[in-house]
């Protein structure tokens, strides 16, 4: 009996060891959740279009170069009225273009040149302001500000093109705030880029003096 014993116990003891050496073993990365399965995949997407995704850069245009003949426009004023570059002709032009009417740096320019608006006059010079604005919001702000000088509304910014003055901020494009000297011929004497409004009307009117002065 005690034989017989012993041996329905090594029986049992097999098939237990047989069974537990027979179940399927899990793959190394089974814990794992479908989420994690595809999170690698996910992050990789995301980095993709993060890096792929479009970048507002300033647009590099260049300005038309001392010496050369300015670009012609016409283009309506705060007054509703074309205004074009040739009316000029025979005179000294300051044609400054500016970002947007009623914001504090073109607001300073723009009373700067009021300022000095008769010291222009005695030199045989106008002022003629260029932004992308519309006739009314340049009516709107000439009558806030005082400003008896043409501005001039560049609706299409084809001419701020021209001359090379366009930039893109947050989606819109707006006129880069650049200066043209243009002498009685129409030629362009001195070019201003990214001016400082606060002592611009200044320091055109120093390059005006000289400019006339050595002629």
């Amino acid at each position: 009996m005690k034989i017989l014993a012993v041996t329905m116990l090594l029986l049992l003891c097999a098939s237990v060891i047989c069974f537990a050496g027979s179940e399927p073993q899990q793959p190394a990365d089974a814990s794992k959740t479908p989420a994690d399965a595809t999170k690698p995949a996910t992050d990789a997407a995301k980095t993709s279009a993060s890096m792929g995704g479009p970048q507002i850069k300033p647009a590099e245009l260049e300005q038309p170069a001392v010496g050369t003949k300015a670009p012609e426009f016409s283009l309506p004023s705060q007054e509703g009225k074309p205004v074009s570059l040739d009316q000029f002709h025979g005179k000294w032009v300051v044609l400054y273009f500016y970002p947007k009417d009623f914001t504090s740096g073109c607001t300073v320019e723009a009373h700067n040149f009021q300022r000095d608006l008769e010291k222009y006059k005695q030199k045989d010079a106008v002022i003629v302001g260029v932004s992308v604005d519309t006739v009314d919001s340049h009516k709107g702000f000439c009558t806030k500000e005082g400003l008896d000088f043409k501005l001039l509304s560049d609706s299409d910014h084809t001419v701020s093109e021209k001359y090379g003055s366009i930039m893109d901020y947050q989606g819109q494009k707006f006129a880069s705030r650049n200066t043209f000297l243009i002498d009685p011929s129409g030629v362009i004497r001195k070019v201003y880029v990214k001016v400082k409004p606060a002592a611009h009307s200044e320091e055109v009117l120093a390059d005006l003096q000289q400019l006339q002065t050595t002629e």
